[in-house]
């Protein structure tokens, strides 16, 4: 039965190799072949992918302000993804300072004013991309949001403080005793608590930061402290994947690790930077430093359960790793985070059609169980915000 089953496994992987268009099997054939030799500068690469992000909000097939969920070698560009452009708009903002590019900060307000259309009535955001169903407000979604709303005040006043402060207090109202979100979950995920909505907590900890209203900030705190009872002891964490707890996403171990990074840069308590160093320990032994490859699924004592990158998890990582390479001085952080940098950027190609050009991919080879054959927009967001930390005046 075993071999039957095998078999049936074979067939179907064939089946479904035959059936994908032309320009998706050309990009798998190229990526079997290994890792390109290319070497990318930075900056260039950056510039690439920031690009690519303005033509994934001109290309959105909703039309509507917000960035393409992905472009698919399969069926072309996505509609708009509120959940991911909420947090595209701080990188924006970002990227209008470091190149002096005031349209950049123009697409930001764009972002962001198509937000705020949609934002349900009690404050919070669904799950999905536009036109799924059920709509519904999803904790994980509107914290995302909450993220790039929060900037909106930052940056530009108090024209988004209604809406940034209705879906802060949407997640305060909805929080659990324990600090857990759980009356909200996507229904576009498993079910079960999830440890990575310490990235929800990221939310409140800025809306704190430009609201000044404790109450954001002690729901946020009180997330990350119940998340924290689901790290191990060699920093990994239980209930922190998407839908395979026990071998959890990079993707995913990027979000709950950057949750409590952000805990600890807000609070300063020495015992979360401790929670942080356990995790990126851990993310240390996964990572192969002579190439940078990073297995997109970690089994719970770090080894690799896959032979695939998920190259949004390498840079979510890569940036943490920097974040507390600036905070301790331990140089092995930073050694693991250019060397995941380089790698993902040796993924990424510069020239050719404009629909992949300074696009991330989901996964490495480009068949991979992550975004396959697709190029996300949040792997793009975390490349750039990875990079320009990277090439901070203050990185040695």
């Amino acid at each position: 039965m075993k071999r039957l089953s095998s078999i049936r496994r074979s067939l179907g992987k064939l089946r479904d190799h035959l059936q994908l268009p032309a320009e998706a099997k050309a990009a798998r054939r190229l990526d079997r072949r290994g890792l390109p030799e290319r070497e990318i500068e930075s900056e260039h690469a950056v510039r690439e992918a920031l690009r690519w992000l303005g033509r994934a909000q001109d290309n959105s097939t909703s039309r509507d302000g917000g960035v393409a969920r992905h472009y698919s070698l399969i069926d072309g560009w996505g509609s708009s993804y509120p959940e991911t452009t909420g947090y595209i708009i701080p990188t924006m903002f970002e990227c209008s300072r470091w190149f002096d590019d005031p349209d950049t900060a123009g697409r930001a307000r764009r972002m962001l004013d198509w937000l705020v259309s949609i934002q349900l009535p009690d404050g919070g955001f669904q799950g999905g991309v536009i036109g799924s169903v059920p709509v519904v407000p999803v904790s994980f979604n509107t914290g995302q949001i909450l993220i790039g709303l929060a900037s909106g005040v930052r940056e530009l006043g108090d024209e988004y403080r209604p809406a940034m402060r209705s879906a802060a207090d949407w997640l305060v109202r909805s929080q659990d005793p324990d600090g857990c979100w759980r009356n909200h979950a996507s229904p576009f995920a498993g079910p079960g608590d999830k440890a990575y909505d310490t990235h929800v907590a990221w939310g409140l900890f800025e809306a704190a930061r430009v609201d000044g209203n404790s109450r954001y900030a002690d729901a946020a705190v009180a997330n990350v402290r119940w998340a924290l009872q689901h790290q191990h002891e060699n920093g990994w964490f239980d209930n922190c994947c998407l839908d395979t707890p026990s071998r959890p996403l990079t993707h995913t171990l990027g979000y709950v690790l950057r949750g409590v990074v952000e805990a600890y840069r807000f609070t300063e308590a020495p015992d979360l930077l401790q929670a942080c160093l356990k995790t990126a320990d851990g993310l240390l032994a996964a990572i192969r430093l002579e190439d940078g490859f990073l297995p997109g699924r970690v089994f719970p004592d770090w080894r690799g359960a896959v032979d695939w990158a998920c190259l949004t998890g390498t840079v979510q990582i890569a940036g943490c790793w920097l974040l507390l390479y600036g905070t301790t001085g331990d140089g092995r952080y930073r050694d693991a985070a250019l060397v995941a940098n380089r790698y993902v950027r040796r993924t990424m190609s510069v020239d050719g059609r404009p629909e992949i050009r300074g696009a991330v991919k989901g996964a490495f080879p480009v068949s991979g169980n992550y975004g396959r054959y697709e190029y996300l927009n949040w792997a793009a967001k975390f490349f750039i915000d990875s990079h320009l930390l990277e090439l901070s005046p203050n990185m040695p």
